[in-house]
């Protein structure tokens, strides 16, 4: 029994381990592990400056180097990106509206410090990956991730790929005809009323004056959030036919706001869309997140083991 116990420990102790950095406007999560089940070590440090904030990400990597060397590192960060290998500034946020953090490189400074390879993604995308090797999303193509929360952004997973282009989408933006009566201005500082702009926190706070999470679930503000939210599932759904729209963020954590989702898509799609999930399984169609708050740092765990994992 003994010998058995040690040769189990052993051979986790010879397996990999894959570093992960979820980077957010508001706090970067780190951790260190294999799996959902098996993470060794996590942190979580505030978002101050691009200087400030590499260098702690660097230094917890280097105090685990001592016992527990990475064989890579996944990057799901806060956007946009460059995601472009061709590009000279890949690896880089772009024209992101968080203060101070326009044009950083952010695979570079990890890459000398740290020596590994380094899988970069957008955070939304990040979280999607994540989904789909653990969560929600698993195994489904063509899958889409939507996060609400301080911001809005959503990852398309199509051909057994995540969806890139020109750039990565930018679907949190989409453009959307107003409710009647509703004249709020949105909180987009590049398109004002998109949907991010319209559903996130912060748009929910500067509509309520007060925060999203303070709301009561029976504020008619849920259900104007509720009817955008569909009116961009609808387009989702008609554009791309996913099999399944995950949901997550901290805007979802209002209980009453996924089946207000639900009815609102069911009723605009008007059974155009003949298909059994649409008609009678809508709450399979629409799942909520089932990683949770993890999905980011989980999902830029799987970045870095598709970094190390052969083609």
């Amino acid at each position: 029994m003994g010998n058995a116990l040690q040769t189990r420990v052993s051979d986790a102790a010879a397996r990999p381990l894959f570093g992960a950095i979820e980077g957010g406007g508001t706090k970067f999560v780190l951790m260190i592990g294999r799996s959902p089940t098996d993470i060794v070590r996590r942190a979580s440090i505030p978002t101050t400056s691009p200087v400030e904030t590499l260098a702690r990400c660097i230094a917890f990597f280097h105090d685990a180097q001592l016992e527990q060397r990475v064989s890579a590192i996944g990057v799901g960060m806060f956007g946009p990106v460059d995601l472009d290998r061709r590009s000279a500034t890949y690896g880089s946020i772009t024209s992101t509206p968080k203060a101070g953090w326009g044009n950083t490189d952010v695979v570079g400074p990890l890459t000398r410090a740290l020596g590994v390879p380094i899988g970069w993604e957008h955070d939304v995308t990040a979280a999607l990956l994540g989904e789909r090797r653990w969560g929600a999303a698993a195994g489904l193509d063509p899958v889409l991730y939507l996060t609400v929360g301080t911001g809005v952004g959503a990852g398309v997973f199509v051909n057994g790929a995540p969806l890139h282009g020109l750039l990565h989408p930018e679907m949190g933006h989409l453009l959307l005809p107003a409710l009647p009566g509703d004249e709020f201005s949105g909180v987009c500082p590049f398109h004002g009323r998109c949907l991010e702009g319209l559903v996130s926190g912060p748009a929910i706070a500067k509509r309520a004056g007060r925060p999203a999470e303070d709301l009561p679930a029976t504020s008619p503000i849920w259900t104007m959030v509720a009817e955008y939210l569909a009116m961009a599932l609808m387009n989702y759904s008609l554009v791309l036919s996913p099999r399944r729209l995950v949901l997550g963020g901290g805007v979802l954590h209002q209980p009453a706001l996924l089946p207000r989702v639900r009815v609102s898509l069911r009723r605009r799609l008007a059974d155009y869309l003949q298909h059994p999930l649409l008609r009678e399984r809508l709450d399979e169609y629409i799942a909520p997140s089932a990683l949770g708050d993890d999905a980011g740092v989980l999902g830029a765990l799987e970045l870095a083991q598709q970094a190390v994992r052969p083609t």
